[in-house]
């Protein structure tokens, strides 16, 4: 018995060992406390705010996704050109406050490009429409002011004394008025609108200024001496805009002023009465004979070569570029002239 007894002991414990020896080969199960919620992503309901950085976001304008952002806020559409609308009817952005930055402009504090919201824009040309005068037969009846809408008007200069007019002069065409007046002396805009051009031409208009109308003209604003505007700025009728001049090719302190409809200048004296200081009417008819001078301006005309002429003192004469000259003539920029040879200039 006692034997058996300690054979029994004996294999109690060896089974014992046994399955505490077989337990160690199987990983340790560790249960979740039960008290523990999951956790679940709750829904941001604040979304941080930082301050506006205007000029990065400036720097990444896309006209695409603006256009689509803003277009239940600023009609990009309906003074995209200023041909197209209807001339009686001044329609013109949606507030008096716009400003420049490059090419961009600001309108009721959205920002959006100068070329969405005009149909064309550039800061860098005076002349960016193509216009074909050929193809103009219909007439443009434009509303110069209208004081209901509180659009008004105004003179250039305090004195507007005419020493050139528009027209043909020294074998060139002259398309702007110039009236007198001393270095330094202010000039005005003479309509609503915005600086669209502020620039230099060294052989032509100096220092000078385009500002692009509500009433869908542009003026012109030459031989300046000093600028007081800047691109994208809104001016006012006889806001002062600049001070006259002698920049560029003058004989003497004068404005050249300049009238155009999509970049063609006229007479300037079918909208002023310069002597009487006034403006004619409050609306002005546009037709084909308005610009019956492009034709003749256009016609071909030679230019018989003198001594001590060259390519550049000829296109600088008649205002034109040496490859036109190149061109019109079947020439190269490195061809010998020869006193008397006729050389087309149109």
């Amino acid at each position: 018995m006692r034997y058996l007894r300690l054979i029994l002991i004996c294999g109690i414990f060896l089974s014992i060992g046994l399955t505490q020896s077989n337990a160690q080969i199987f990983p340790k199960i560790i249960k979740r406390n039960s008290n523990t919620t999951p956790v679940v992503p709750q829904e941001r309901k604040n979304i941080e705010l930082r301050g506006f950085d205007q000029e990065s976001y400036l720097r990444t304008l896309s006209t695409v996704t603006d256009s689509m952002i803003f277009e239940n806020n600023v009609n990009l559409g309906k003074v995209r050109s200023i041909i197209a609308e209807d001339q009686n009817v001044m329609i013109w952005a949606p507030t008096n406050r716009l400003v420049k930055v490059s090419e961009q402009i600001q309108i009721d504090s959205i920002w959006v490009t100068a070329y969405e919201y005009f149909s064309a824009w550039d800061s860098k040309k005076s002349d960016i429409y193509d216009f074909d005068i050929k193809s103009f037969q219909d007439s443009v009846k434009i509303r110069l002011y209208d004081p209901f809408f509180g659009y008004n008007w105004s003179m250039p200069l305090d004195q507007t004394p005419i020493t050139s007019p528009f027209g043909y002069r020294w074998r060139r065409w002259h398309y702007g008025t110039d009236l007198d007046l001393n270095t330094g002396d202010p000039v005005y805009s003479t309509f609503d609108g915005i600086v669209r051009v502020r620039s230099y031409d060294r052989y032509g208009y100096g220092y000078y200024l385009v500002i692009r109308h509500k009433n869908g003209l542009e003026t012109l604003y030459g031989h300046l001496s000093k600028y007081l505007v800047e691109v994208g700025q809104e001016v006012k009728a006889g806001e002062l805009i600049a001070k006259g001049g002698n920049t560029g090719r003058s004989t003497g302190s004068h404005l050249h002023y300049e009238l155009r409809y999509r970049g063609q200048p006229f007479d300037p004296e079918n909208v002023y009465d310069f002597k009487e200081y006034r403006i004619l009417n409050q609306e002005f008819l546009l037709t084909s004979d308005t610009f019956s001078h492009v034709a003749q301006a256009r016609a071909r005309a030679y230019h018989r070569v003198k001594s001590g002429d060259t390519l550049g003192s000829i296109a600088r004469r008649y205002g034109v570029s040496v490859s036109t000259l190149t061109k019109l003539n079947g020439i190269t920029s490195r061809s010998i002239l020869r006193i008397g040879q006729n050389l087309r200039v149109r």
